[in-house]
C-alpha cells in the first residue's frame, strides 16, 4: 500500500512508514491511501471473537502493509493492554431510545486521543527504523486540549524523539492545561500560546512548510513530524474503533449483522469522524455520519450547502476541544470526493480568502453520507442535565454537543435503527461546566470542580486525573504566536 498527497504531490506514492515519519506531504497535503481496502460481513464477523489488539492488529495491517502483522500486534497488545485502559479500550454503552454510546476516554489520559497516541509512537520509532532514519524526530503538536496532553503522554521519553506541543492560554479547560502543565518526560516542551486554538494550528502548520527552518534543523540532526491527525499514524488507529463497534454491538445482540448503523461525533478538526467515513468505505456496515459541531458551526454551514467560510467570529464554549473554524482533516474528504487537483486549489482559497464553494455535483457527493448538526450552549447544559436524570449516565460536553445532534436527528425522522454517539472525554476533564449544567453553580476555581462533582454525583474520578489535580506545574511558559519558530527552534537544537 503506497500513500499519496491530497495535493498531488509524489503521485508514484510513498511507503506507511514513509508517511508516518514525515507527518505531511512535500506540498503541504495530507497523506491518505492509494486505494481503501474493501472487508466484508465475514470479515467482520472472524473479528468478533478476538480481543481488541487483536482487531487492532488485522485492521492496520490493511493499511500499513511494510509492517508485520506480528509487529502491529505487538504494538497493539502494548498500547492498549496491561491495564492501560480501565475497563477496556472501547466499550459501547446504551443510551436508550435507540442511541448507543461509544465510550473512547478510558486510557491514561482521559480523552479518545489515547486511542490513537497510545499506538502511534510505537508505529512511529519503527517507522523511524524502517526508513533509515538516524536524526532525532520533533513531534511538533498543536492542540485544542486533550491532543496535547495524550501525545505528551505517549511519546515521553521515547528514544528518538522530541515533542513541543502549543495550546491557546485561554482555550483549553483547567484541567486539561493542568494536564499538559504537570507533564513529566526529558524530551517534553509545553507553551500556552496568547491566541485561540487555530493560532497555533496555523503557527504549527507555517513551521511545517518553512523549507528554510527545515534546514536549520537538519543541520543540527533533527527533523519535524507531527501527532495530530493531520499524521495518517495518528489517525488509522482511530478506523479500528468504529469496526470493533460495530463487532460488539453484534455480539451484544444490540443489532443484525449488515444492519446499518447511524454514527453521531463531537466534531472539531474532523479526523474523528473521518476515521468512521474510511470504515464506511470500507465495507463496514455505516449509515449517515452525523456531523456534531458546538457555536464555531463552520462544518455545520459547509454540510449544509457546501460553502466552507472560516471568516466569522470565533467563539469560546464549554466544549473547547472544538472550538475549531479551520478543520484540517476536511482536505482528505475533498480529496475522496474531488481529487487532488481541485484539493489543492480549494486550500489555496482558504488560505487566501478563507473560503471556498463546491460545484452542486461535489457537494451532494459528500451530502450523501454525512449531515451537520450544532448545539448552543444552552443546550449542551440541558443535555448534560438531561441525560444524568434521565439515564443515569454522566457525560462531558463534547458527548452532549454530539448527543443532542443525534437525538435532533432522530426526532427529525432520518436514523436508521441505531445510532452510535461517540463520547470523546471523562466528564471530570470539564467538571467546571459539568457540574454548572448539573446544578447552576460553578466554582470560582475549576480545580475545585472535580471533587464537587464526585459529591454531587458519586461518579468516580479516573485515577490518572485524580492523580494530576495534586500535581504542580511546571511548564509555565506563555508566548505571542509570532515567538512560536524561535521557540522550537530552541528547543530543538538544546
Amino acid at each position: 500500500m503506497k500513500f499519496i498527497s491530497t495535493r498531488g504531490a509524489s503521485p508514484e506514492g510513498v511507503s506507511s512508514a514513509y508517511a508516518i515519519k514525515t507527518g505531511l506531504a512535500s506540498d503541504g497535503g495530507l497523506f491518505m491511501p492509494e486505494s481503501i481496502p474493501e472487508i466484508d460481513l465475514d470479515f467482520i464477523k472472524e473479528l468478533v471473537p478476538l480481543s481488541y489488539p487483536e482487531r487492532a492488529a488485522r485492521v492496520l495491517s490493511l493499511f500499513l502493509t511494510d509492517y508485520s502483522y506480528e509487529e502491529l500486534l505487538e504494538d497493539a497488545e502494548a498500547a492498549y493492554g496491561n491495564g492501560k485502559f480501565n475497563p477496556s479500550p472501547a466499550p459501547v454503552s446504551s443510551l436508550g431510545g435507540g442511541k448507543y454510546m461509544l465510550e473512547l476516554w478510558h486510557g491514561p489520559t482521559s480523552a479518545f486521543k489515547d486511542m490513537a497516541l497510545q499506538i502511534m509512537p510505537r508505529l512511529f520509532v519503527r517507522a523511524l527504523r524502517k526508513c533509515d532514519e538516524e536524526r532525532t524526530a520533533l513531534i511538533l503538536v498543536a492542540t485544542s486540549g486533550d491532543t496535547g496532553k495524550a501525545a505528551l503522554e505517549g511519546y515521553r521519553d521515547v528514544p528518538g524523539t522530541k515533542i513541543k506541543v502549543f495550546y491557546p492560554i485561554d482555550g483549553v479547560s483547567r484541567v486539561q492545561k493542568l494536564q499538559m502543565q504537570t507533564q513529566e518526560g526529558e524530551n517534553v516542551s509545553v507553551v500556552g500560546i496568547r491566541g485561540n486554538f487555530d493560532d497555533a494550528q496555523t503557527g504549527v502548520k507555517k513551521i511545517f512548510s518553512d523549507g528554510e527552518f527545515a534546514e536549520k534543523l537538519n543541520e543540527g540532526g533533527v527533523f519535524l513530524s507531527s501527532a495530530n491527525s493531520i499524521n495518517w499514524g495518528r489517525l488509522v488507529p482511530q478506523i479500528v474503533y468504529y469496526i470493533s463497534a460495530y463487532c460488539d454491538m453484534y455480539a451484544q445482540g444490540s443489532l443484525a449483522l449488515g444492519e446499518p448503523l447511524d454514527v453521531c461525533v463531537p466534531t472539531g478538526n474532523f479526523g474523528n469522524i473521518f476515521a468512521a467515513y474510511i470504515a464506511k468505505l470500507m465495507g463496514a456496515p455505516v449509515g449517515k455520519l452525523i456531523c456534531a459541531s458546538n457555536e464555531n458551526n463552520v462544518l455545520t454551514e459547509f454540510l449544509a450547502c457546501g460553502r466552507y467560510n472560516k471568516n466569522r467570529a470565533f467563539r469560546t464554549t464549554m466544549s473547547p476541544s472544538m472550538d475549531i473554524l479551520i478543520s484540517s482533516n476536511l482536505e482528505r474528504l475533498l480529496y475522496t470526493v474531488v481529487g487532488a487537483e481541485k484539493t489543492a486549489e480549494y486550500m489555496k482559497r482558504l488560505s487566501a480568502d478563507g473560503e471556498y464553494t463546491l460545484t452542486s455535483s461535489e457537494f451532494l457527493k459528500i451530502a450523501e453520507n454525512f449531515v451537520g448538526y450544532y448545539t448552543s450552549e444552552d443546550e449542551c447544559r440541558a443535555t448534560v442535565k438531561r441525560i444524568y436524570e434521565k439515564e443515569g449516565c454522566l457525560i462531558d460536553t463534547h458527548t452532549a454537543v454530539a448527543v443532542s445532534a443525534a437525538e435532533r436527528y432522530i426526532n427529525d425522522g432520518k436514523a436508521a435503527a441505531r445510532v452510535l454517539v461517540v463520547s470523546t472525554a471523562s466528564p471530570y476533564k470539564f467538571a467546571g461546566d459539568v457540574l454548572l449544567s448539573l446544578t447552576g453553580e460553578k466554582p470560582s476555581d475549576d480545580l475545585l470542580a472535580p471533587a464537587r462533582l464526585l459529591e454531587h454525583t458519586g461518579v468516580e474520578i479516573p485515577a490518572p486525573l485524580s492523580a494530576t489535580l495534586s500535581k504542580a506545574p511546571v511548564h509555565l511558559d506563555v508566548i505571542d504566536r509570532e515567538a512560536m519558530p524561535s521557540s522550537v527552534l530552541e528547543f530543538a537544537l538544546d
